[in-house]
């Protein structure tokens, strides 16, 4: 039996998941969400994709990577498939994304400066704090207000300093 060619060969869902790196829940999931087209079934009941899968699985793992949504993706996708290059819509929201996550990065070191400070402030405070008295560092933090605000990036758990309960 002659070695088959992942690369110009259809692939059974587990062949193609470690090729590509993801679960074969995740193919199926790219397979309802639309971006992958509905692979051909063996009598078996086996999925078997056709030979460009990989390489479609691989765009959107890439795509998914800089910050595309699967919705995004899978417009992208369909348009292509269209006949309709959709490079220049890509372009643009790879800008956006871009600009989005400078801006989180701005935030960010923001915050880190403003950390910085508190963890200076409570140095001090530990430092003239009697061993075993309190130095209320976290009531400190009311002196800080660009800490306490709304994490930089956001934090699913914490909303306009009200705690929500954590998933269980």
């Amino acid at each position: 039996m002659a070695p088959k060619d992942s690369a110009l060969s259809e692939m059974r869902s587990g062949e193609l998941a470690r090729a590509a790196g993801v679960s074969p829940d995740t193919l199926r999931h790219y397979e309802r969400a639309g971006l992958l087209p509905t692979p051909r079934r063996l009598s078996n009941g086996y999925r078997l994709y056709a030979p460009d899968a990989l390489r479609t699985v691989q765009l959107i793992q890439g795509a998914l990577s800089i910050g595309f949504t699967l919705a995004e993706v899978s417009v992208f996708l369909k348009e292509r498939r269209r006949g309709s290059p959709p490079c220049r819509r890509v372009y643009a929201l790879a800008a956006e994304r871009l600009a989005d996550t400078e801006k989180r990065i701005e935030s960010l070191i923001r915050f880190r400066d403003e950390f910085r400070r508190v963890l200076e402030d409570w140095n001090g405070r530990l430092a003239g704090a009697a061993e075993g008295s309190a130095a209320r560092l976290l009531e400190s933090l009311t002196s800080h207000p660009d800490l306490t605000a709304e994490p930089p990036g956001g934090n699913r758990f914490i909303h306009k300093g009200k705690t929500k309960r954590r998933p269980a």
